[in-house]
């Protein structure tokens, strides 16, 4: 019965999602966790494109997971992620811990769910699925409700988005990688839910780290290590790091880019 929402079954491997590699591009602008803030999306989106307009080659758009819950329009950020990418942008869309936990509730859609707690109840009324009455019905009923209000194509999205982008000199991830394992054997609960030991290790050798998951009022730059998640949904301001050989800056929903190093 829940077949429509089943997810690939493990392999043997210690990841299931898979890995990217690709070429070096003349600019890459990498964003942090959009929690269904679509419209921060939007005016970000505006900057980058803006940004880009005089810089020749190939430019990648890199969105480092946790597309969905906590913000309003959690279905119109997957809309956009199902679209074609922007005009001149190749588009990397990774997996984060939230879409996880949104694919295990389509496959046991209990209302007793911890994804309800942790933003499932804004992304269910983003496809305009009253919690109250979705938690009241049977089992067969909430599936029922499920297949009726959220896209095939949405969930196909969040089964196949890889979990790690490997480009020259920069690793792209959700959560960050666990110290002391090679990068072709870390877990895909690692990449989606890790903070420690990640956040604490020196990062100064390697390729440069990028990574969201955990939020903080700026940028957080240490060492190797560059976290871009800044909280949209509950501070307003979505993130971008702007990466264009070893020349770093940021751009957000509230301020111009700032360059920090080079």
């Amino acid at each position: 019965m829940l077949g429509l929402f089943r997810r690939r079954t493990t392999t043997s491997l210690p990841f299931q999602r898979r890995r990217l590699t690709a070429d070096e591009p003349a600019v890459v602008y990498a964003i942090g966790d959009i929690h269904g803030c679509f419209d921060q999306l939007q005016e970000l989106l505006d900057k980058i494109a803006d940004d880009a307009r005089h810089i020749a080659g190939r430019r990648i758009l890199v969105t480092l997971g946790d597309y969905i819950d906590r913000g309003p329009k959690s279905a119109s950020v997957l809309d956009w992620l199902c679209g074609p990418a922007p005009k001149g942008f190749e588009r990397i869309s990774l997996a984060g811990n939230h879409e996880l936990m949104m694919l295990d509730f389509l496959d046991n859609p209990s209302p007793t769910s911890r994804w309800l707690e942790f933003g499932g109840n804004e992304t269910l009324a983003s496809y305009g699925i009253d919690i109250r009455d979705f938690s009241r019905t049977s089992p067969r009923e909430r599936l029922a409700i499920l297949r009726a209000n959220i896209p095939q194509e949405h969930i196909d999205l969040l089964q196949n988005l890889p979990g790690l982008l490997e480009l020259p000199g920069a690793v792209f991830v959700h959560a960050g990688i666990r110290p002391g394992i090679a990068l072709a054997e870390q877990h895909d609960e690692d990449l989606m839910w890790i903070r420690e030991p990640f956040l604490s290790n020196v990062w100064e050798h390697g390729p440069l780290l990028v990574h969201g998951h955990t939020p903080d009022v700026a940028p957080v730059v240490a060492g190797r290590r560059i976290c871009v998640d800044t909280g949209a949904f509950a501070t307003g301001v979505l993130t971008a790091v702007r990466m264009a050989g070893t020349n770093i800056s940021f751009l957000n929903t509230k301020a111009h880019p700032q360059q920090v190093g080079s």
